[in-house]
């Protein structure tokens, strides 16, 4: 069945809104909370749930990008359309920064809520979990980001088992995460840096450059080796 255009978009946004605020919400509501932090594995595991859930409810719709650097990849792997990029792009980018409205219209309501901790943005240098530098994090980025690709691409080709995908791209989200939250804060995704940084600003905003950037690269370069050597021929 085709979908209108205007349909797979409200299914991303719903994705999309989904993930950034399952996720971050993890994490600014849950991570520490007293007693009973969930910590980083705990969110590691929420961003990965709110994918593989995000998948099955819609992904039949719009494909289930959730992610610009995801329908990035696709587009330069061949396996999305280059003419719904820009809109795909601005619709997880407006559905990350409602959620992060709704999530800071929650958060903000506790008696400890202050946005010093950064309102699970990203960074680097000071701004990264363990003080990781613009190197570290920008390699973090890229490669993890490439990988995630690459498990999306391969787990929904036709040669793969049938209604697993969304189980396999669940988990390598939250392998990500399990990697990588000490370094950046995990991004592999620049919808979801930016609706927490224009909450959070300052030093979090004035590096949403680096998570747009790498992901970015990261996914291009994935889409490219994907379809040049692994497609199916």
């Amino acid at each position: 069945m085709k979908y209108a255009l205007s349909t797979k978009l409200l299914a991303e946004f719903l994705g999309t809104f989904l993930l950034v605020f399952g996720g971050c919400g993890s994490a600014v509501l849950a991570a520490a909370f007293p007693h009973l932090g969930i910590g980083f594995a705990g969110v590691a595991l929420a961003f990965g749930l709110t994918v593989l859930t995000g998948v099955y409810a819609f992904g039949p719709i719009s494909g289930g990008h959730f992610n610009p650097a995801v329908s990035l990849g696709l587009a330069v792997a061949g396996r999305f359309s280059w003419g719904e990029l820009l809109p795909y792009v601005v619709t997880q980018v407006i559905a990350a920064i409602v959620a992060s409205g709704v999530l800071y219209l929650i958060a903000s309501g506790g008696p400890d809520f202050s946005l010093a901790g950064g309102f699970a943005s990203n960074g680097y240098g000071p701004h990264s979990p363990g003080g990781y530098d613009l190197l570290a994090a920008a390699v973090t980025e890229g490669v993890l980001t490439g990988f995630f690709l690459l498990v999306i691409l391969g787990s929904t080709e036709s040669r793969a088992p049938a209604g697993f995908a969304g189980i396999a791209i669940g988990l390598a989200l939250t392998l990500i995460h399990l990697i990588s939250i000490p370094v950046t804060n995990t991004s592999v995704n620049p919808a979801r840096s930016t609706g927490p940084a224009l909450i959070a600003g300052g030093i979090a905003l004035q590096q949403l450059w680096l998570f747009w950037v790498a992901p970015l690269a990261g996914a291009a370069i994935a889409g490219f080796l994907h379809k040049t050597a692994l497609a199916e021929k």
